[in-house]
């Protein structure tokens, strides 16, 4: 025992707080010359308060809505007059025809189609019990579901304040009638008529897993270089920069094809996802996009100054690339200048790409909206990686 407390005694009388605090100040000054890592404690916490406090919303509104009316009677224009007033619906075309209509769904350009038949209002005043069909894009149930919920309330509040008679169902409640919607709503969930979360959820987790792994891969590998000391080999070789950044990326576009192949095979056999649009279109879709992840990679590396700055990027990189590219919570739910950020993101088109191939069919008239994006991100991002990668030549 007193073996021991002489220990402990010796050891607090080697303790020195002027040393301790030389140490503490040591590595104040080390993180205040780490520019990047200084950034990333302020600016991390800035960008998960700002994307989950404004630009996250579950309940998206103002969804686009294309009215093909082919009855123009008085209800009927009251019907729309009420969806232009609503919160949910934004009617951005009324005079597309029903191919129009159905082409612009595919290519995700409207959230749904709304098609008054031109027997309407004549089934209506007979009692007929007439359909209006809606047609939803339900590749993400979460985005149409308070919609199509607040479509069947604006329905009755239309009917009770236009109908009169025994069509109105106010009037056939106070007369004990049985009760009777005067015309029902049909509602079509197109390419995800259950509604099921996995069509939506593993498509758009091939781009995650690929932004996640790849941007890290590649973030190290030109760090790594710089902290072994065999950067000055790969500088003293007679190479250019476009050759370096190249040929860093190509083994990478290798595992990346490999890990899109076992989500693929996972989505058809485990989860049931639907494949009906091309193998080959697919395929090439993906290694758009890997290319797109490792140029960001690479990107990151070359301005990292070493492997925890690299990591610190990526993560960086990733936060955005995940609760912006609408995988996570509806695209139009966020406001208007969180769209504008994740309409630079590459995981955005991915994820509309990857879900109009599988669950929609979709080919490359209505593909190239969202594949020329990120063929512009690749050549950006390579030329930024080839400009830093200079500097370091310098």
């Amino acid at each position: 025992m007193k073996r021991a407390a002489r220990k402990i005694a010796r050891h607090i009388e080697l303790f020195s707080l002027a040393r301790w605090w030389g140490i503490v100040l040591k590595e104040f000054l080390q993180l205040k010359r780490d520019r990047i890592t200084f950034a990333m404690i302020i600016g991390i916490p800035i960008l998960q308060i700002l994307l989950f406090g404004y630009a996250i919303n579950s309940d998206p509104k103002h969804l686009p809505t294309a009215v093909i009316a082919a009855d123009h009677s008085e209800f009927s224009r009251s019907f729309i007059a009420g969806l232009k007033n609503s919160d949910y619906f934004a009617i951005s075309a009324e005079h597309l025809s029903e191919a129009e209509a159905q082409s612009a769904l595919a290519r995700g350009e409207i959230q749904f189609m709304v098609n008054i038949p031109a027997d309407f209002s004549r089934r209506l005043v007979r009692g007929e019990h007439p359909a209006l069909l809606v047609e939803a894009d339900a590749t993400d149930p979460m985005a149409t579901g308070m919609a199509l919920s607040a479509l069947q309330q604006l329905a009755a509040a239309v009917a009770a304040r236009d109908l009169k008679g025994v069509l109105n169902p106010q009037a056939r409640q106070a007369a004990a009638f049985a009760p009777q919607d005067p015309f029902e709503i049909r509602i079509h969930r197109r390419y995800n008529p259950e509604a099921d979360t996995h069509y939506n959820i593993i498509p758009g987790l091939m781009g995650v897993i690929l932004t996640m792994t790849l941007v890290m891969l590649t973030g190290l590998a030109m760090t790594r270089e710089r902290e072994r000391g065999t950067m000055e080999n790969l500088l003293a070789t007679p190479v250019t920069p476009i050759e370096v950044m190249s040929g860093k990326i190509m083994p990478y576009i290798a595992i990346g094809l490999i890990q899109a192949s076992i989500i693929l095979i996972a989505a058809r056999y485990l989860f049931n996802v639907p494949f009906a649009g091309s193998l080959p279109t697919l395929y090439l879709i993906i290694l758009i996009f890997v290319t797109a992840t490792l140029t960001v990679g690479i990107t990151l590396s070359s301005i990292a100054q070493n492997q925890l700055q690299a990591v610190q990027l990526g993560f960086f990189y990733f936060l955005p690339s995940l609760l912006l590219s609408g995988f996570m919570f509806p695209f139009r739910g966020m406001p208007q200048w969180a769209q504008i950020i994740g309409e630079v993101l590459p995981l955005t088109h991915f994820n509309r790409l990857i879900r109009g191939i599988l669950l929609k069919g979709n080919s490359w008239p209505e593909l190239w909206p969202e594949i020329w994006p990120l063929l512009l991100f690749i050549a950006v991002a390579m030329g930024i990686a080839v400009k830093f990668y200079r500097r370091t030549l310098d």
